[in-house]
């Protein structure tokens, strides 16, 4: 078992503002609940208005002085190149601290905290290559779109992984040259405390780079309306992110990002198809971090001709796991974050039950005994198209199947909800993989067996659609999302 230092959990942690840290101006305080076991682990500040007003006069000063706006691209470049190195230094200890506060196991390598190193070197080589636009005119004029940081950017990060989405919007915002107001879950607050430190060490000035702390109600709210923000990054909820929409209209008008809710189909066919890499890709997504992803595939279209030979694969893959403790190596599947997202979760499992769905495997209780938050991976077929399983994001180890016939059922199918983040589609056939990237509307993959690249990595981009969010995240189109086009024209 990993030990996790003490210091990391300290009592009532401070925030980081202009580069020191301060005392919440709020005398409440919110419990962290270590998911392994039901036990407190420590608290953190509720937060308040009067924080998120410290924070962003803070970022404002620095952005305004341009200590950071204004410094040559190769001199940010440098310093996020830095940042990256000190998290593969530290990643053990991030990934430990993810590990006891949101339960992700330690041993999960996707979204850990190298993976963030590499997200991170990435936007490090992308501050250089931003460039602008300079228009076709009249000759006896110039006119130039210049890409100039937006200013001030509140970032809203989630609780499933901790240290990778924080670094997701830390990245981009500061290679854009913005500086940065963060507030991550309160489930999951210290892998961004340890972020800002880091920061610091790797020469990010005082003040580009704030963390506050407390609850989404309060804090969050205050930072999506504040008048002195002018870009709200947030990934989360479908509920919350439309309040951020909101809150962006009832101040300034800030410009928001959201990536936020999704029902990901998994989509096979039966035309040659190597059933094994499918279950072994459908399995690894949903299983990791306990379904915890906005982006597992959970929701499995399969050729009726084929459905059992691939629940039968898929049920053996689920009864490797081993769950356990987040913090044991040896663990593979731990617990869900919370006491109230697993009573989410099993309230879910029940309406499966209720829809006049077929359970095929698990939907009880794992590890009772150690107080945890386990919940066995379930799967769920016959599940009919309305069923609220098939319709709303679970954010846990359910996965509902559904069988069909045609490739144009399979595409009505997955378009069927009003999520639109990514589809898996499985097919030995170019011609029904190139009907299906036309015909489904969010991002599409496209495979047939063992992949054997890498794909575009941190140079991808996602934009997604309906209740999946607004904004593109991700690569060089992303990166502009963080950058206000400034028109500029000379006449003579």
């Amino acid at each position: 078992m990993i030990e996790v230092p003490a210091h990391f959990f300290q009592r009532a942690p401070q925030l980081v503002i202009d580069g020191n840290r301060e005392d919440s101006a709020s005398d409440q305080t919110i419990e962290v609940v270590n998911p392994s076991n039901g036990r407190r682990l420590t608290e953190i500040p509720a937060g308040s208005e009067k924080d998120v007003d410290r924070a962003v006069s803070a970022a404002r000063r620095t952005f305004e002085s341009g200590k950071w706006s204004s410094t040559a691209a190769a001199d940010r470049k440098a310093v996020l190149t830095q940042l990256a190195d000190l998290i593969v230094r530290d990643a053990s200890d991030l990934d430990a601290i993810d590990a006891a506060e949101m339960g992700k196991p330690v041993s999960t390598w996707r979204f850990n905290a190298r993976a963030a190193a590499d997200h991170c070197r990435f936007y490090a080589e992308a501050t250089d290559k931003i460039t602008g636009v300079v228009l076709p005119t009249d000759g006896s004029s110039y006119h130039a779109l210049r890409p100039v940081p937006r200013g001030v950017v509140g970032a809203i990060t989630p609780w499933n992984f901790p240290t990778y989405n924080a670094v997701m919007k830390i990245a981009p915002a500061l290679a854009a040259g913005n500086s940065l107001v963060l507030k991550p879950s309160e489930l999951s607050s210290f892998s961004a405390l340890r972020l800002a430190q880091l920061a610091s060490e790797a020469g990010v000035p005082p003040g580009v780079f704030n963390v506050v702390l407390g609850s989404g109600g309060v804090v969050g709210k205050a930072l999506a309306l504040h008048n002195d923000v002018d870009m709200i990054t947030f990934t989360g909820s479908t509920a919350v992110g439309k309040l951020m929409l909101q809150y962006s209209g009832l101040s300034n008008m800030k410009n928001v990002l959201a990536e936020c809710g999704g029902k990901c189909p998994q989509i096979v066919f039966d035309d040659g198809v190597d059933l094994d890499a499918a279950a072994d890709f459908i399995a690894l997504y949903l299983l990791t971090n306990q379904g915890q992803v906005c982006s597992a595939g959970t929701r499995l279209l399969v050729q009726k001709s084929i459905e059992q030979s691939l629940l039968s694969r898929l049920a053996s893959r689920f009864g490797a796991i081993r769950p356990g403790m987040a913090l044991d190596p040896e663990t593979t599947f731990g617990p869900l974050v919370s006491r109230t997202q697993l009573e989410k979760v099993i309230e879910k499992i029940r309406s499966g039950h209720e829809s006049g769905a077929e359970l095929v495997l698990g939907g009880g209780r794992l590890l009772t005994d150690t107080g945890g938050f386990y919940l066995e991976p379930t799967i769920f077929r016959m599940v009919p198209p309305s069923a609220n399983i098939a319709q709303d994001e679970i954010f846990g180890p359910v996965l509902s199947v559904s069988t069909f016939e045609t490739a144009n059922q399979a595409a009505q199918l997955a378009n069927g909800t009003r999520y639109g983040l990514n589809a898996y589609v499985w097919t030995a056939s170019m011609a029904t993989g190139m009907q299906m990237a036309e015909s489904i509307r969010s991002t599409v993959s496209v495979r047939s067996g063992v992949s054997r690249g890498r794909g575009a990595g941190h140079a991808g981009t996602g934009e997604p659609i309906g209740d999946s969010g607004i904004g593109a995240e991700g690569g060089l189109v992303g990166l502009s999302s963080y950058l206000r086009h400034h028109s500029v024209g000379f006449f003579y």
